[in-house]
């Protein structure tokens, strides 16, 4: 019997989905939520969806209403206190973001090592994980979108003007774009010393999220980019739950 899954990844922005057919990935793709229409071929009876959402209600139920029509009801993930030998710290778990909830459980799919777990999308997250799977705790930090809507609303003469990286910028778009990029570096590389010093070792860096590829370049440790891990996890999740 075919197993056929759905997987979408509700962000602040953008839809990202992957179509999984007898645990192959088929098909991926993202969308903002002006174009849901696009994902409307994929949506068949007899599939199986499964969504990890941190949208605003009224995109949740734009997904609703493209998955109504052939009768699919989706299961909603969220974050829970464990997840096969991944601990959730969180007093509350189920207050921790599912995205990131996700992004822990495929990274600790992915490696055993102590993991540094960062998620740069509108707002950046910085997660650690033991090696044992225990979360240890992590950082939400403004993305580059929200710093400079902040910079630009906050205060009187920086423009909307596209700014360039430099080590020492001579002019005020310059000055924006590489505060910016140095504020999300500088936490991203702190933690990463921070769990060093606790483990003994430098942490296996994961990054994800739209606006990774502009960190990349500047970051001094060794980083894999992993665009779809969010998609990840809920796979995991989706397997064990058609398992079960």
């Amino acid at each position: 019997m075919s197993t056929r899954r759905l997987l979408l990844d509700a962000g602040n922005t953008r839809l990202k989905w992957a179509l999984v057919d007898d645990g192959v990935w088929r098909e991926q793709g993202s969308a903002a939520y002006t174009e849901l229409a696009s994902l409307a071929q994929w949506v068949k009876p007899g599939t199986r969806c499964y969504i990890a959402s941190v949208a605003r209600a009224q995109h949740e139920e734009q997904i609703s209403k493209l998955l109504a029509p052939c009768g699919m009801t989706p299961r909603w993930l969220g974050a829970e206190a464990r997840f096969s030998d991944v601990r959730n710290s969180y007093a509350h778990p189920q207050q921790l973001g599912v995205d990131r909830w996700m992004g822990l459980i495929a990274v600790r799919h992915r490696t055993r090592k102590p993991a540094l777990v960062v998620s740069a999308g509108t707002a950046m997250t910085v997660d650690a994980l033991a090696a044992d799977g225990t979360f240890m705790g992590g950082l939400i930090v403004p993305g580059v979108a929200l710093m400079q809507q902040a910079l630009q609303q906050g205060t009187a003469r920086v423009a909307e003007v596209k700014g360039h990286w430099h080590a020492f910028p001579l002019s005020t778009p310059d000055a924006v774009e590489s505060g910016i990029l140095a504020a999300l570096i500088g936490a991203i590389q702190l933690q990463c010393e921070r769990m060093a010093s606790m483990t003994g070792g430098m942490p296996h860096c994961i990054l994800t999220g739209g606006d990774a590829e502009k960190l990349l370049p500047h970051l001094s440790m060794d980083v894999e980019h992993a665009p779809a891990l969010v998609l990840e996890g809920i796979d995991c999740v989706a397997r064990e739950d058609t398992a079960g």
